[in-house]
């Protein structure tokens, strides 16, 4: 991930009610979600500043109602902003006319969302190619570029069905396969395996992490399950009545939440199985380090063996080409791993 963000938003508003640019200064003014409702209107993204780093993956969770669907469409601008600047590679996308922001969208952007709006008439090749088929792409190319998706998500062999004889995880893999024939660098998910049953979607998301491990996209993605969120993230934004309550790594965010709100997301966590070595190292000055090293990486989970046998009270903490970036105290893990004493 670079330092420029590829998307970045600042004081994003989304008001719904009539003439909402007339109310927007009154909003501004420290209004709280309910005063807004009272006054008319629905404040579905409050005063959000938030950027998306190249190949980051950021997921955006939040109880039904809470903005988060309506923040992704304002990031793709499939509605447009009450208030605010939302930039996607250097561009206000506020400031594109119909024809510039199709051609962002053509170029640039992957959807998918909960239903996977297959055409029913089509067979998954067919579907697969159909965004190309619009972009205007030549038909034997476009049949290569399918064919190759397809293939990525695991659906060879089933190039003629069409969706009425797939299971509900294929049509899901052949929505994604879709949005992937356009090399998009930006890869928006809506909810996409809310509706798939648990095994399934378990299955979808070592499909997803194994795809995001080879394309290394930039990623927004939307959930209101907290375990898939965790499992899935670089960084987990979490919203309530428009706004984000806390934006940071699932390791800060279930260690120090920062408002009781986020603190009833986590207080069901297992924290030692989020909770890894990095976050716990702190400067190597001052420690006396000696012995083997634990991976940076590694969860306090699945350091719980070697934390019980291991009569150190400071630990190195080694990165993945064994340079030593910190020391942590073993009571501090352990503290994790079993609760305080």
């Amino acid at each position: 991930m670079t330092d420029a963000p590829v998307i970045s938003c600042r004081n994003v508003w989304k008001l719904f009610g009539k003439e909402p640019e007339a109310y927007l200064a009154e909003a501004r003014a420290g209004r709280s979600f309910e005063e807004i409702r009272q006054a008319g209107y629905i404040a579905a993204v409050r005063d959000v500043s938030i950027d998306v780093g190249r190949g980051e993956m950021l997921v955006i969770m939040g109880l039904s109602g809470s903005g988060k669907s309506t923040l992704v469409r304002c990031m793709s601008r499939l509605i447009d902003i009450t208030g605010g600047e939302v930039v996607v590679d250097g561009q206000d996308i506020m400031s594109l006319d119909e024809r510039q922001l199709i051609e962002l969208r053509r170029r640039k952007m992957g959807m998918v969302f909960q239903s996977f709006g297959l055409l029913p008439h089509r067979t998954v090749l067919e579907n697969v190619a159909f965004p190309l088929e619009m972009r205007g792409q030549d038909r034997h190319e476009r049949r290569d570029r399918a064919l190759e998706v397809i293939r990525l998500v695991g659906l060879e062999g089933r190039e003629d069905y069409f969706p009425r004889e797939l299971s509900g995880g294929q049509q899901q893999r052949v929505g994604i396969a879709r949005s992937l024939a356009i090399e998009p660098d930006i890869w928006f998910l809506d909810e996409p395996f809310s509706a798939l049953d648990p095994l399934i979607r378990r299955e979808m998301q070592n499909e997803f992490l194994r795809l995001r491990g080879m394309l290394g996209k930039t990623i927004v993605f939307i959930t209101h399950d907290f375990d898939e969120a965790l499992r899935l993230a670089d960084r987990i934004a979490i919203m309530k009545d428009g706004a984000v309550e806390q934006c940071d790594t699932p390791d800060k965010i279930v260690l120090k939440p920062a408002t009781e709100y986020v603190a009833k997301f986590t207080e069901d966590v297992e924290k030692a199985r989020v909770v890894h070595a990095r976050v716990l190292a702190q400067p190597v000055n001052g420690y006396q380090l000696e012995g083997p090293a634990i991976a940076a990486d590694a969860t306090v989970l699945q350091l719980a063996r070697q934390l019980v046998n291991d009569g150190r009270e400071i630990l190195p903490v080694a990165d993945g080409a064994g340079r030593v970036v910190g020391a942590m105290k073993r009571q501090d893990a352990l503290d994790i791993l079993l609760g305080p004493v």
